[in-house]
């Protein structure tokens, strides 16, 4: 087999069509749009809210409309009140992420972690997590545990 052997599959190459070349070529005068109205026109189309009478597109979608836009490097945090910490841990145990994955409480174990302060601690607990709320660090040390940021 040599270079100019090669060749395509016979069918997988075809001609493109060469509309409004004159009326021997089958695709002359109108060139395949019909006659006259909008599709006939060059920059066919419109604009997405002209639908003819429709309601346009962007007032079918849900009333989202002017409340800005979700950041791209936006921070998730899984949240942890309190009153689960104290349903899910004895007392001087060590609470990381951890810990609380494996007692099945973050929704995604990848995003950090933040301690938040619904409930009462009546157990000392060593927590450690990326963020905790003031209220959150003030009840679990009034109860004897200690608190530890996570960088």
């Amino acid at each position: 087999m040599k270079l100019h052997d090669l060749a395509p599959n016979p069918g997988s190459k075809k001609n493109r069509k060469r509309v409004g070349r004159g009326i021997s070529a089958g695709q002359g005068k109108t060139a395949g749009r019909g006659t006259k109205g909008q599709g006939a026109r060059s920059g066919e189309g419109g604009k997405i809210y002209r639908q003819g009478g429709n309601l346009p597109f962007y007032r079918r979608l849900p009333f989202m409309r002017g409340q800005g836009f979700t950041p791209l490097n936006r921070v998730e945090y899984n949240e942890v009140n309190l009153d689960q910490l104290t349903e899910s841990f004895k007392a001087d145990a060590e609470v990381n992420p951890e810990t609380l994955a494996s007692a099945r409480l973050l929704r995604d174990p990848r995003n950090p972690v933040v301690i938040l302060g619904r409930g009462d601690v009546n157990v000392a607990l060593k927590v450690r997590a990326h963020r905790i709320t003031a209220g959150a660090k003030a009840k679990i040390e009034k109860a004897g545990g200690s608190v530890e940021l996570i960088g």
